[in-house]
């Protein structure tokens, strides 16, 4: 048996193939374009190349993610929230807490000892504190995500954006630019915000070690250093972490076989 898990989100759709025995065999991360539908095909193809299989093999699919109802009359649909409780699970077992940061939103939640929800708390009224907030710096920089999350972890002066809004901190970011406040340094007090923002989610649901960080995000590397800091606790990010969300479908998708 070969299932299929795809999670759609607002920046990227993730797919991910797994056998009877829990094993991923295929995976993809494509950028979300205009239609969920095409971005979904397009996913799912290139992880059933992937894993050296056709469509016509796969037993069962399951979507999550924003567009998981735009995406074909013959998948299950399941909410991203129990698809991410589902594969933090999976990756990390001794999971307590999930932070989540993705492109437009964020969000903590807590689990049990079975990878069951216990509670959650999301950020999705604005783009403070998401992968979108960063991805707006990072252009006001003309830096790429990747130069952004290695030039931050370089700071040496310990600034502070006092902003959260999106618009209001690039200009801040500009003004420290036009000041000669070194890159590095000013990344760094991005990622903080971020950090500070996320860290009073988690408190807000008395979110507990051991923490796991899924979505994009995760990759950066400053973001989840000023993330440990404000906990006072170590997080752990897996390689397969952005793709949290497919899994969690995946596997879903093989308890209903």
């Amino acid at each position: 048996m070969y299932i299929a898990g795809i999670d759609s989100g607002s920046t990227s759709t993730d797919a991910i193939i797994i056998d009877e025995n829990a094993n991923i065999i295929g995976r993809s991360i494509v950028a979300t374009g205009i239609g969920a539908t095409q971005s979904a095909d397009k996913a799912l193809q290139i992880a059933l190349e992937d894993a050296h299989l056709s469509k016509d093999q796969l037993t069962n699919v399951v979507t999550t993610g924003y567009g998981r109802e735009n995406i074909g009359k013959n998948t299950d649909s399941v909410t991203e929230i129990t698809c991410h409780a589902k594969g933090a699970h999976y990756l990390h077992p001794e999971t307590k807490t999930i932070i989540d940061i993705g492109g437009q939103d964020s969000k903590v939640i807590r689990i049990d000892e079975q990878g069951n929800v216990e509670n959650f708390v999301m950020n999705d009224k604005c783009a403070a504190g998401t992968g979108r907030f960063l991805d707006a710096q990072a252009r006001a920089l003309n830096m790429s995500l990747e130069e952004l999350s290695k030039t931050g972890l370089n700071w040496k002066n310990d600034i502070t954006i006092s902003s959260m809004c999106t618009m209001f901190a690039e200009s801040e970011v500009i003004s420290l630019v036009a000041d000669n406040v070194a890159i590095s340094d000013i990344i760094h007090g991005l990622n903080k915000s971020v950090a500070s923002k996320t860290a009073s989610l988690v408190h807000r649901i008395k979110g507990e070690p051991e923490f796991i960080m899924t979505g994009g995000v995760a990759q950066n590397a400053g973001v989840v250093q000023c993330l440990e800091q404000a906990l006072n606790a170590k997080i752990y990010v897996d390689d397969s972490a952005q793709l949290c969300g497919a899994i969690g479908a995946a596997l879903i998708g093989l308890e209903e076989i």
